[in-house]
C-alpha cells in the first residue's frame, strides 16, 4: 500500500507543470538598432512624479488617454507612443497606462528613458 502511495505521489509530482507570472509582454530591441522615426508619427505620454499622465503636454486623465490614442490610430496607423515616467513614479501608475495604451489598440510603444 506504501509502494503505491509513493508511486502516485512521484507521478504527481512529475506530471504536475507549475504557473509562473509572465509579466508585461514587450519586444525590446537589439542593442544599437536605430532607426530613423517621421516627428510627426511620435506621440509623447509622460507620467510625473505625482502619477498626473500629460499627452503632448497635455494633462488628461487615463480615460481621456485612451480614447486620444485610438483616436490618433485611427488617423495614423504607423503612430509610435512614446512612455517617459519620472523615476519616482509609482509603479502601478506606469502599468495602468500601458494598459490603456493596450486597450486603445497601440502596437507601437516606445520605453523612453527617465531624465534624472
Amino acid at each position: 500500500m506504501a509502494d503505491i502511495a509513493f508511486l502516485l505521489l512521484v507521478f504527481f509530482l512529475v506530471t504536475t507543470t507549475i504557473s509562473m507570472d509572465k509579466g508585461i509582454g514587450q519586444v525590446l530591441p537589439a542593442i544599437g538598432e536605430e532607426l530613423e522615426v517621421n516627428p510627426k508619427n511620435i506621440t509623447k505620454v509622460l507620467v510625473n512624479a505625482t502619477g498626473q499622465v500629460l499627452h503632448d503636454e497635455e494633462l488628461v486623465s487615463l480615460s481621456q488617454l485612451r480614447t486620444k490614442i485610438k483616436n490618433m490610430l485611427a488617423q495614423n496607423d504607423k503612430l509610435i507612443v512614446s512612455v517617459k515616467t519620472h523615476p519616482q513614479t509609482k509603479h502601478q501608475v506606469y502599468v495602468d497606462v500601458l494598459d490603456q495604451l493596450k486597450q486603445a489598440g497601440a502596437t507601437r510603444i516606445s520605453i523612453a528613458e527617465p531624465d534624472i
